[in-house]
């Protein structure tokens, strides 16, 4: 196993102390090889025929290493070091290092290595040439000369040597890996060590009897390459063993056993570099199931499935990064492990890469196939420590993309029950915004109502001037009539539905304020975002872009959140209100009193408003604790300069009496019923302020 030949993705935190360990192994296999080197000429004369046909036959059969099919070339057996340990023997460290030498240059130069992995390698063998010979010379020099047969110590002496020249070439590369891979050393060099020792102790071993040979005579160098093919035949009937246990037979790639050791593998690595702080501690194993596949194998036939199979296993080994391991588990399904993550966002986009990578469609016969795929992604450790729990919630998550319609789904534990029912209004809803919505079906012809954005004004209270609206989203289905809102932000949400609709919604907004304001009616526009728009952060660019594409102010629009969302994911909703408030966007915090933890989220937000939930408002005129509860809200809330709206105020005396408790701004059926923008426009042409004085309560 050549050390260079390690996998490329090196952590940035050990590239530099990997390098510098390299340097030192050259420059002591330079070290050693100066003086036998150095004395090299003068012996040139003295090789006898049998030298120069181990020197090209070691060079020769480098050009070709035995490379067992399913491996890495770092995994090569190289024929060199049986030739080479025997010079060793024979004529001394100087004519080995030379000739293995020029045997790895040629490998370099076939196998397309770097010019500072040859040297290394060199190196490596130099040095172990260097040390066996050394063991020999303590044993006393002489061993396998040609004055007669060898003793049962220089026997052993020369296993001793075959020894330290495997310790020596082995130690160096588990130095190299133990930098490389940190507290995943020990796997990744057993994994090379435990198909490598066999072969290369069997090399070694052989050289005795080949230096017998060129002692007798040159000719019968040659016939070594026969136990060197019968070393070959081994290295590869056990590579072959090995593949049927480890890798699918039809795809070539790793199987569940093989899937199984890398997930072990990634659970110590994941615990040390999160003991170091590392931005990469996680890892996510996706799971990927074929759409229609079955319509495939029954209308074509198992060989063509067979064929479909073997090109998506291809494409999925392009789409991912060298790290990460693509699995196939059975039938169509595939696994992906995706190593070095920073968070499940990561894992979001890898699954978005390989949707888009099998989203070409696979011709084969001339018939091009569309595969469709669903991916379940569970990351670790949140949502499971083990292999077992890990698959188990990847397949939750990918049967929730399945039956959502979506392309990709991430574990949540309350997000599987969907009936058939919302299952379908989700893909009506994804198909409505596709086609692009009322916009698009008013200039066509087609239904207006399905899609659209209604205006419900809100009222200053103490002037009677409307000051704003929000913005409530209505969809009217063909069959099932007008939708309730919160059933459909309640199917949107979980799915990425959900931020094709906050799109459109924005879009709208945006641009019916800039309408407005053309014609002269300047309005503020509040609108409702889902926990969903804050944890991605893309909607403050995406709000930034249509505020300046249709110049609007961006004091015009403010964003209602609710506690909910704040306590899902306080850090992220944070960063992304944080970014709005910069923009200028006003944030309303919703539905205030019904969550946990209000006082917190006044304190810490860059809030401009909060709405008294309606459930406390329409209890009001009762009398009782509603109304001591909106009263302390609003004296909380203007104690702290924000503005209060009281929604659900549907009666005079709700009216009047957020008038004499102070709220600021009234919203609810009592003013108007939420309506479209052109009838918002005739109301407003025909509203008159209530008087802002009204008469006491008493």
């Amino acid at each position: 196993m050549e050390a260079a030949a390690l996998r490329n993705s090196v952590p940035s935190e050990r590239a530099v102390s990997f390098f510098a360990f390299v340097w030192p192994v050259v420059a002591a296999g330079v070290a050693v090889s100066v003086v036998p080197i150095t004395a090299l000429p003068k012996q040139v004369p003295t090789l006898p025929p049998a030298f120069w046909v181990m020197a090209a036959l070691a060079v020769v059969c480098d050009a070709r290493p035995f490379t067992p099919p399913g491996r890495r070339q770092s995994s090569a057996v190289f024929p060199s070091i049986c030739f080479t340990f025997a010079m060793m023997l024979a004529w001394g460290v100087g004519p080995a290092v030379a000739v293995q030498a020029a045997a790895v240059v040629v490998s370099a130069w076939r196998m397309r290595h770097t010019v500072w992995r040859a040297v290394f390698n060199i190196a490596q063998y130099a040095l172990a040439l260097s040390a066996a010979d050394a063991v020999l010379r303590l044993a006393g020099r002489g061993v396998f000369a040609a004055d007669g047969p060898p003793r049962w110590t220089e026997v052993a002496a020369v296993a001793v040597a075959a020894g330290t020249w495997f310790a020596v070439k082995y130690g160096s590369v588990t130095i190299a890996v133990r930098l490389r891979f940190g507290g995943q050393w020990w796997r990744t060099f057993q994994h090379g060590l435990a198909f490598e020792s066999l072969s290369t102790g069997a090399l070694l071993l052989l050289a005795p009897v080949l230096v017998a040979a060129a002692h007798a005579s040159a000719a019968l160098v040659p016939l070594v390459l026969v136990p060197l093919y019968a070393v070959y035949r081994m290295a590869r009937l056990s590579a072959e063993q090995e593949q049927l246990a480890r890798l699918d037979p039809l795809t070539g790639l790793p199987n569940r056993k093989a899937l199984l050791a890398e997930v072990a593998e990634q659970v110590p690595g994941h615990a040390e570099r999160t003991a170091r702080g590392g931005p990469d501690g996680r890892f996510a194993l996706l799971l990927l199931d074929l759409d229609r596949f079955k319509h495939v194998n029954d209308a074509l036939g198992h060989a063509v499935g067979d064929r479909l199979l073997v090109e998506v296993g291809n494409r999925l080994s392009a789409a991912v990064r060298a790290r990460d391991v693509v699995a196939r588990l059975g039938g169509d399904e595939f696994a992906i492990l995706a190593t070095r993550l920073a968070d499940t966002d990561d894992a979001r986009r890898l699954a978005d890469e390989i949707v888009a990578a099998l989203a070409e469609p696979v011709p084969i016969d001339g018939l091009p196939l569309d595969v469709g795929a669903s991916i379940g992604i569970a990351v670790y450790p949140e949502h499971g420590e083990d292999f077992a729990t890990l698959m188990r919630h990847a397949d939750v998550a990918m049967y929730d993309a399945k039956h959502r319609g979506d392309a990709s789904a991430v574990y949540t534990a309350e997000s599987d029950h969907n009936s058939p029912e919302r299952l379908s209004l989700l893909a009506d809803l994804r198909r409505v915004l596709d086609a692009g919505g009322a916009h698009r079906a008013e200039r066509s012809g087609g239904d207006a109502g399905e899609i659209a954005m209604y205006y419900q004004p809100q009222v200053r209270i103490d002037t009677g001037e409307v000051v704003g609206v929000e913005a409530l989203l209505r969809w009217r289905h063909p069959q099932r009539g007008m939708v309730d809102p919160e059933e459909l932000i309640r199917v949107a949400e979980q799915s990425a539905v959900m931020r094709l609709l906050t799109r459109r919604v924005v879009d709208d907004v945006v641009e019916q304020l800039a309408k407005w304001a053309a014609a002269g009616v300047q309005l503020r526009a509040a609108l409702n975002v889902s926990v969903r728009d804050l944890h991605t952060g893309e909607i403050a660019d995406q709000i930034a872009e249509r505020l300046g594409r249709y110049g609007v102010p961006a004091g015009r629009l403010q964003l209602e959140i609710t506690e909910g969302a704040l306590m899902a994911d306080p850090r992220r909703v944070l960063a992304t209100i944080s970014r709005l408030d910069r923009i200028g966007v006003k944030i309303a915090l919703d539905d205030f009193g019904t969550g946990y933890s209000s006082m917190q989220h006044l304190r810490r937000l860059p809030l401009a408003e909060v709405k008294v939930d309606r459930s406390f408002v329409l209890g009001m005129a009762a009398g009782g604790d509603d109304a001591a509860i909106v009263r302390s809200i609003i004296d909380l809330a203007r104690a702290l300069g924000l503005r209060v709206v009281a929604e659900g105020v549907e009666d005079e005396r709700t009216w009047r009496l957020l008038h004499s408790a102070g709220c600021h701004v009234a919203q609810g059926w009592f003013y108007a019923r939420p309506m479209p923008a052109d009838e918002l426009v005739s109301w407003l042409a025909r509203y008159r302020p209530v008087n802002p004085a009204p008469p006491s309560l008493n």
